[in-house]
C-alpha cells in the first residue's frame, strides 16, 4: 500500500533504522554466507542505496561477494524478471561464475532469525534435490500458503497451494506446514530445472507454483521445520517468523518489538 508506493517492500524500514531485507541478509552472513546476490525490480532506488551503503563489506580478496543483480532485461528488451524463477534464469552465467556447489534462494520480505548452515547439512546429508524451509502452524491457519504434505521422515509427496482443507502433518495432525519460501538446491541441478522451466510453454516461472511442484512429483524435495534452525533466546517459547506483506501485518510485527519480558 502507501509503505511501497516509492519503494520496494524489502527497503521499507522495520524497528527504526534497519529495512526489512535486513532480517535476511542478516541471517546470511551469521550463518557463514559469503557470496549473496540480491535481485531487484520493482522501485528498486532505495534498496540498492541501502544495500550499497550498508552491505558493501564483504571483500572478493577472501573469497566474498555481494552484488546487486537489477532487472535489466538481458533475456529480451521487453522481459523484465517475470517471476521468482526468472529472477534467477535471467542472472544464471553470474551465478554460475561463481561456482557455488549449493544456492540458498531466500525471500526478502520476511521477518525472522535462521541459521542456514542447519538446513543446508540437512540438505546435503539426505541429498535431496531440494530442501523446503517449512513453518509449522494450525492446520486451518495455513489456507493461504503453500503447504507440504509430507511423510513419516519429512519428504514432501505432495504441494498443495492455499488448500481449502490443508493436510496435516503425520506426528501432529492439528498442524500444517506452510512453505517459507527458503530453498536449498545443488546449483547446477537448479539451473537444469530453470533451463527447462524456460522452454515450458505456460510456466509463470515461479519457484511455488511451478519449480518446486515439479521436483515434487518427478524428484525428491524434503522439508526442513523452522523450529529445528531458528535463532532464538531461552525465553522464547515459539519460534518467531511473520510475513509482513499487508499494513495490518506490517503492524503487528512492530509491535512486537515492544513485547519485553524480564526474569522471575
Amino acid at each position: 500500500m502507501e509503505l511501497t508506493d516509492r519503494r520496494a517492500k524489502p527497503a521499507v524500514y522495520f524497528g527504526g533504522k534497519s529495512r526489512i531485507i535486513d532480517f535476511a541478509l542478516s541471517n546470511a552472513i551469521n550463518s557463514g554466507i559469503r557470496r549473496i546476490s540480491v535481485a531487484t525490480q520493482y522501485q528498486a532506488h532505495s534498496l540498492i542505496r541501502h544495500l550499497s551503503r550498508g552491505w558493501n563489506f564483504l571483500r572478493r580478496e577472501r573469497n566474498e561477494s555481494f552484488d546487486v543483480l537489477p532487472a535489466s532485461q538481458r533475456v529480451a528488451e521487453d522481459m523484465w524478471y517475470a517471476g521468482t524463477a526468472d529472477a534467477v534464469y535471467q542472472n544464471m552465467d553470474i551465478i554460475e561464475d561463481y561456482g557455488a556447489r549449493y544456492i540458498v534462494i531466500l525471500a526478502g520480505d520476511h521477518i525472522y532469525k535462521m541459521d542456514y548452515e542447519i538446513m543446508l547439512r540437512q540438505h546435503v546429508d539426505t541429498g535431496a534435490d531440494v530442501t523446503i524451509g517449512c513453518l509449522e502452524v494450525p492446520r486451518m491457519e495455513a489456507t493461504g500458503f503453500g503447504v507440504m504434505a509430507v511423510d513419516g521422515r519429512d519428504r514432501v509427496i505432495d504441494f498443495v497451494e492455499k488448500p481449502k482443507d490443508p493436510p496435516g502433518i503425520p506426528d501432529n495432525p492439528n498442524m500444517a506446514l506452510a512453505s517459507m519460501g527458503i530453498y536449498v538446491f545443488e546449483t547446477r541441478f537448479l539451473m537444469e530445472q530453470l533451463r527447462r522451466d524456460a522452454a515450458t510453454e505456460g510456466s509463470s516461472r515461479d519457484f511455488g507454483k511451478d519449480i518446486i511442484p515439479y521436483i515434487v512429483k518427478n524428484g525428491t524435495a524434503r522439508a526442513h521445520r523452522f523450529n529445528r534452525s531458528c535463532v532464538r533466546s531461552s525465553k522464547e517459547e515459539v519460534s518467531y517468523w511473520r510475513d509482513v506483506g499487508t499494513i495490518d501485518a506490517y503492524w503487528k510485527a512492530s509491535i512486537d518489538l515492544t513485547d519485553i519480558r524480564t526474569a522471575a
